[in-house]
């Protein structure tokens, strides 16, 4: 009887990755929308077939065994990949790096960095170092992208690991329920932001030794997530069945004038003054700008106006390469929604104009105007969005003034009726107080005056000691100037005096 063999796997080859698993650490969400994602176990295949021949007696036998598949410990490792929005490679992949830490207690913010094992490509036995996984063959951590290898990442976990965080007490790093976040860092001159994506662990889906992890990866910046492969991001799901050729691809930094840049589309807003008064009309311009590399659709802009500004309905136009474009305005109290079915092309600037009337109840407000824009890519409808832009227009009350004005005379009374009379000479740098603590002091001829006074009932007092020699004059025909202190009451816009009579203190120096 001749049996035949299978090959003898070489020692080593997957010896030393028997207690360890392979995890994908990229992911993100659109909007906090979490992404589910697996890695996939590799198999071994061993089936083994027999013959057997009797030349003497002219017997022939044979026959194969059934197949036995044993599932290795370590896991196919979908590598992860910085790409643009739309799936394009980067320009220029120096100076990006990928680098894993648990979270502190609250969850959010960044805790210890992740102490990966090391590893080495090629593998050598019998060294007790694991063999790694290219691109990142040391297991790094952080681990910096190259162009060489097209912006392509990968961390490899150890199930025998602790972790370190508040959070992940009692857990290694494959343990269902840990925590991690995922940091992509741009150059130190890059306009594009950080990214911060937390991973959480969660239930295996099963196979041998329930070696399958699954991850939740939920996006804190808000910027969506893509994947390669032909899947798709369903409402809050995406689950990845065949991990060694569908990589998980980031949608988050990119170069130039795309999604991911900060700065996608712009708004600005303008007014035709600088400042109105009740009865005026002011025309606002919103200037739209596509600061990306492709149409933005459905594109839609929320003006909240100041109060006391009414909208002019059949003043609203769309504007767009010198050409009219349909608007559809929804107005609701002080905010005004614009949409427009027009694509915005690439770095074209489209204006919405309209104009409001100033009402008497703007006086009540601040004059403040904000406006901000979203619309939609048209390439893969990520969303976009500016703002807001706010512009402050100075209210004039006009003839519609509340303020009044305040005027008054301090003199010698030497009839002692209040009145100033021919022959009755003022008193300089008397000081007056009100009732607000303003501090007033008369000029040479006695006088002052106050402007902008607040209306309603105000008081002021004679400060006598700022006139030494003199006292407060009698009045012979109305006891309430017998007093020091005056009150008034001032109308909005109005006028109003505040006279103090005064005399010296001896009466001889009065004759």
């Amino acid at each position: 009887m001749k049996l035949s063999q299978p090959p003898k796997p070489k020692p080593g080859a997957w010896r030393n990755w028997m207690h360890r698993m392979i995890a994908v650490l990229l992911a993100g969400s659109f909007g906090q929308a979490p992404f589910i994602a697996i890695a996939r176990a590799a198999e071994i295949n061993n089936r083994a077939a027999f013959s057997y021949r009797d030349a003497e007696r002219n017997i022939s036998l044979g026959g194969t065994s059934a197949e036995i598949v044993v599932e290795t410990a370590s896991l196919i490792d979908p590598l992860g990949q910085i790409l643009g929005c739309n799936g394009e490679l980067l320009p220029n992949y120096d100076g990006f790096s990928v680098a894993l830490y648990e979270p502190d207690a609250s969850g959010l913010e960044l805790g210890p960095i992740v102490p990966l094992t090391g590893t080495e490509v090629p593998d050598i036995e019998d060294n007790g170092i694991p063999g790694g996984k290219a691109p990142n063959i040391e297991n790094s951590n952080p681990f910096f992208l190259t162009n060489a290898d097209a912006g392509q990442y990968n961390f490899l976990f150890d199930p025998q690991t602790p972790l370190q965080s508040p959070i992940n007490t009692g857990l290694t790093q494959t343990s269902t329920d840990a925590v991690y976040i995922l940091v992509v860092n741009p150059p130190a001159d890059s306009v594009f932001p950080q990214r911060r994506i937390k991973l959480e662990l969660v239930t295996s889906t099963g196979g041998v030794n329930n070696s399958i992890i699954r991850y939740v990866a939920t996006a804190l910046d808000g910027i969506p997530i893509g994947t390669s492969g032909g899947s798709q991001v369903s409402e809050t799901v995406v689950e990845i069945f065949n991990a060694e050729t569908q990589g998980l691809n980031l949608f988050s930094l990119a170069l130039g004038m795309v999604m991911c840049d900060p700065n996608q589309v712009s708004i600005t807003k303008t007014a035709d003054r600088a400042a109105a008064q009740p009865g005026d009309t002011v025309v606002y311009r919103l200037e739209l700008r596509n600061l990306t590399d492709i149409e933005l659709e459905s594109i839609t802009v929320e003006d909240i106006l100041p109060q006391g500004f009414q909208l002019i309905p059949e003043s609203i136009t769309g504007v767009l390469n010198e050409q009219t474009v349909a608007l559809d305005a929804q107005a609701s109290g002080s905010e005004i929604i614009f949409t427009t079915t027009t694509p915005l092309p690439v770095d074209a600037s489209m204006s919405v104009l309209y104009a409001v009337r100033v009402t008497p109840d703007a006086l009540r407000g601040d004059g403040e105007n904000s406006a901000s824009v979203s619309a939609e890519r048209s390439d893969n409808q990520f969303f976009v969005q500016d703002g807001p832009s706010i512009h402050r227009l100075v209210i004039d009350p006009g003839i519609l003034t509340d303020c009044a004005t305040l005027i008054g005379r301090v003199f010698v009374d030497k009839n002692f009726d209040g009145e100033q009379q021919p022959g009755e000479a003022g008193i300089p740098n008397a000081v007056v107080f009100l009732d607000d603590g303003n501090r007033i002091v008369t000029d040479a001829d006695g006088l002052y005056s106050v402007e902008c006074m607040l209306p309603g009932t105000r008081s002021g007092v004679l400060d006598l000691t700022s006139l030494p020699g003199y006292t407060l004059a009698p009045n012979l025909y109305f006891n309430e100037r017998n007093s020091q202190s005056r009150m008034v009451n001032i109308a909005p816009g109005g006028m109003v005096r505040m006279n103090f009579g005064v005399t010296p203190t001896f009466q001889e120096e009065a004759k």
